[in-house]
Formats: structure tokens, sequence, C-alpha cells
């Protein structure tokens, strides 16, 4: 018989004759430091990847950008901040950074429109038989190499016997200079890389789509809502998600380009950026200062610079996104 001294607390029930108190808590910590290690084992490819090819060359940037630095020079010289003070002496340098501006300020939204333009499409046209190959199709651009399609591009642009000009010539509107005058080779450029990337975009609108309740819409349809309104007012709110993650990839994309502009404006046999630097982005800047003027310390500075204005752009979207961005 228990005894008034021998009763355990109230809520508390004796343990089972023979079994010790300390199991029932030592298994729950147990299994907790085995999944926490199984989930660290798991994540350690990916960091050492990160940390090889991306974390350690970037404190490497950081570090060359504060001296005078070569690939073939085993000596190097401290000199502070006088590569910022050079790059920013260099009128090259901010006309490459408002070419990257006008760049990224005309495809972000050229990039949301059509690929939402061609995700509504492909959403309400297309059957759920065909609808695999309708995306894929739309997608298949992407997966292609930028160098190649832009060299294709190119032939594309030529001003002699390219389609584009034959298109033009076929509708009564005048031949177009394209990639040999400064007024066309940008845009020129910006149609190549909104068809190489629109496929991207148009699938990431399709995620969000899905997840658009359709209850929704055919409530909205059934109150007398036009498809404009129930765009406006059911679809567009529900997918600023979306969009916004869209803008994000766009502008850091679209400031980054450097391979179609490359690969259009003369790539090796050199002119990349032609004519006369209409088409000399920061980034395209950065790499021919460090491979072709073989000064890697200013072309570090270059892209430190470069890494500042897409940090402070996506900070400010993200402000932004803060007060227009709806989540469920």
């Amino acid at each position: 018989m228990t005894t008034i001294e021998q009763a355990p607390p109230i809520g508390r029930s004796l343990p089972p004759s023979g079994a010790p108190r300390v199991a029932g808590v030592a298994r729950p910590a147990l299994r907790r430091a085995k999944d926490h290690l199984v989930a660290y084992g798991l994540l350690f490819p990916a960091m050492a990847v990160f940390t090889v090819f991306f974390f350690i060359p970037a404190a490497y940037l950081v570090y060359i950008s504060f001296f005078h630095w070569g690939v073939l020079s085993s000596a190097t010289q401290f000199v502070g901040l006088e590569n910022f003070r050079r790059l920013f002496a260099q009128p090259l340098f901010f006309r490459s950074i408002a070419t990257s501006g006008y760049y990224t300020l005309v495809m972000i939204p050229a990039t949301v429109l059509l690929s939402l333009g061609v995700a509504l499409v492909l959403r309400e046209a297309v059957t759920a038989r065909r609808g695999g190959v309708w995306r894929a199709a739309v997608f298949l651009p992407h997966v292609t190499p930028v160098v190649a399609t832009s060299i294709i591009w190119v032939w594309i642009f030529n001003p002699q016997f390219g389609l584009a000009n034959f298109v033009l010539k076929s509708v009564g509107l005048p031949a177009l200079g394209w990639l040999s005058t400064t007024q066309w080779a940008l845009p020129a450029v910006m149609i190549d890389s909104l068809w190489h990337s629109l496929g991207l975009y148009v699938i990431i609108f399709l995620a969000g789509l899905a997840n658009v309740p359709r209850e929704l819409v055919e409530v909205a349809r059934l109150d007398g809502a036009k498809r404009g309104r129930i765009f406006r007012r059911v679809i567009w709110p529900l997918l600023s998600p979306t969009t916004f993650f869209v803008v994000i990839l766009a502008t850091v994309n679209s400031w980054q380009a450097f391979s179609q502009i490359y690969a259009m404006t003369g790539g090796p046999h050199g002119g990349a950026g032609g004519p006369a630097f209409s088409t000399t982005t920061d980034a395209l800047l950065v790499y021919q200062t460090a491979f072709t003027f073989d000064h890697f310390s200013l072309a570090s500075t270059m892209a430190l610079v470069l890494f500042a204005i897409i940090l402070l752009l996506t900070l400010v979207q993200k402000w932004i996104s803060n007060k227009v961005v709806f989540y469920r």
C-alpha cells in the first residue's frame, strides 16, 4: 500500500516496474541529435561546393581589389582604395553602368508582361493532353546553348540577307542596321535575350497560376465580372509573390548579361560591346578589363561594385514588395 509520503505528485504516474526514468528523456534527445547529424551530412556536399567555388573566390575577389595583383606575377602590392579611385575616374565605367541599367529597365517589364501573357494563354487555351508538349516547346529555347543561339541570331539580324530585314521589307518597312548601328545593336541583343529566357519565366508563372484557386475565378464569373476585372482583382493579387520572384530573377540575370552580348557583338575576333561601346555592359567590361587588358585588380573592383548595385536593387525591390506583395 502506497503511503502519502510515497505517493507521486498530482498529474504524474509511477513509471512501470523495472523501467529507468531517464529512458523516456534520452531517446527523444538521441533521436534529435541523430536527425541533426543526418541533416548536416546531407547539406555538407552542397555547402562544400558553395564554399570552394563561391565563398572563397568571393572573399579573394574582395582581397585583391585592394592590391595590385596579376595572374602571372607572384608579387602583390597593397594599394588601398587606389583601384576604386581609378575606376570612378573612367567615363567608360559609368557608361557601362548606364547601359546595364537601360538594358535591365527594358528587360524587366518586357519579361514580366510577355511571360505572364504566354502563361495565361497556355493555361486557358491548351488542353491537358497537349499541355506538356506546348510547355516543353516554350521552355526549349532556355535550355539551348546561349552562344550557339546567339550566333544564329547574328545571321537573323544580318543587314543584307537576314530574316529580320526580310520581314520588315515584306511589310513595307525600311531595313535596319541592327548590330551594325549604335541605335539598334542593344535592342537586337534584347530580342535574343528575351527569346532565350522567356520559357523559364513562363514555367514559373504557370506554377504560380496553378496555385490560384479556380473556385475564386468561377465565383467572380458567376457574379458577372469580366475577364479583365477577374485578372486585376483575383488573379493578379494572388500572383504577386510569383511576380516578385520573376522580377528579382530578371533583374539579376539582366544586369549580369554577358554571353549573348559577347557572341553577337564581336566575340573572340574583337569588338565585343560595339559598335562604339553601345552594348558594353558592366559585366562585359569586367571581362574585358581582366582578360583583354590583364588588369585583374581593377576588374575585381568592378565586380565588387556590380555586386553592390545588384544587392541595392534587390533590397529596394524587397522593400517595395513588403507593400504590394500579397501572401496567402
